[in-house]
């Protein structure tokens, strides 16, 4: 299930719904349970769909396992009955369907309830040590550590991301990223996998001149990365993405590829943040949570900087491609 948030333009403004790619088009969520339900004979379908499946992705997170149950009864029911058809409008005269030309993807997960970033791929954490003139901590081995970001400051694909004033070292970074499903505290990692309600991409903006000096006393990063991250295009499910440890990574700058990298070369796996993160500490659905970047995966290893105009694209296998142009405000 490749789960996503898009948005239309209705006479009544703009509005952001729970959809779900279905071959070449967008099948709104929430308005396809209530057609199903209809067609299953319930009486007061929007009602029950309202609950099940609400109309935004944070809303239908917190239903968990019922939530996601019933999304995937929907579309089979969707792909059994309109296979090489057009399919209708709902019940009210409401669209379900929508080509992908006609909408426009906003971050997946628009609005999670926190952000933690770890720090779990050896060859990129290496590099930043080797960088600073500093020794590989042991401690990095032991425990899978990570700081929390903005989680107000999220946005999509096709999103312009805007430079702040205080950097003249900006960065990207190539991260897979996941989120929370399911309510759990002191999680066993061999149970973690089945916390995750799935997997996106990140780019986790960096201003290095900020962020160095935050990290010369032992505090952040905060300012030099709480500006914007960026998430999406889609949120994959765990069964839809196989074996996570084992997708391609790729980050081109102007259709140029600068980096690329394997989930599998990450050192501290999903399994494990989920497990330390949820110590005497309670993970909720739509909890977003970063990798950490890819071994080469961002400007800061290759000793190169992105500028206003580029045009980055991050991809990871299975998912697709998250794009955004940076920009440099005029003074």
């Amino acid at each position: 299930m490749k789960l996503c948030t898009f948005e239309i333009k209705t006479p009544l403004g703009r509005y952001n719904r729970l959809g779900t790619m279905l071959n070449e088009s967008i099948l709104d969520l929430n308005f396809a349970a209530a057609y199903y339900l209809s067609r299953m004979g319930e009486a007061v379908p929007y009602q029950f769909a309202n609950a099940i499946i609400p109309s935004d992705m944070l809303s239908f997170l917190q239903t968990e396992k019922t939530g996601m149950k019933f999304a995937n009864e929907t579309i089979e029911f969707f792909k059994q009955e309109f296979q090489g058809k057009n399919i209708p409008s709902g019940l009210n005269e409401e669209t379900l369907a929508y080509q992908a030309k006609d909408v426009r993807l906003r971050a997946p997960l628009p609005n999670p309830t926190s952000f933690r970033d770890f720090y779990a791929f050896e060859q990129h954490v290496k590099k930043g040590f080797e960088k600073r003139g500093e020794a590989m901590p042991q401690e990095w081995y032991e425990i899978p550590v990570y700081y929390k970001g903005n989680h107000n400051s999220i946005i999509g694909t096709d999103e312009n991301v805007w430079i702040p004033s205080f950097t003249e070292k900006f960065d990207y970074e190539l991260e897979l990223g996941f989120v929370i499903g399911k309510l759990g505290r002191n999680i066993p990692e061999q149970d973690a996998m089945n916390h995750i309600a799935g997997f996106t991409v990140l780019n986790d903006f960096s201003a290095r001149d900020m962020q160095r000096k935050e990290m010369k006393v032992r505090l952040g990063p905060a300012k030099g990365k709480d500006f914007a991250t960026a998430i999406g295009p889609v949120l994959v499910s765990t069964d839809e993405i196989g074996d996570v440890y084992n997708l391609k990574m790729t980050a081109k700058v102007n259709g140029e590829v600068w980096s690329e990298g394997n989930t599998g070369t990450i050192f501290h796996k999903f399994e494990k943040m989920i497990a330390f993160a949820s110590m005497d500490e309670t993970l909720l659905p739509g909890d977003l949570f970063g990798s950490g970047t890819v071994g080469t995966g961002c400007g800061l290893e290759l000793d190169k900087w992105v500028k206003s105009g580029d045009i980055l694209e991050l991809e990871i296998e299975k998912i697709g491609i998250l794009r955004n142009q940076i920009l440099k405000k005029s003074i």
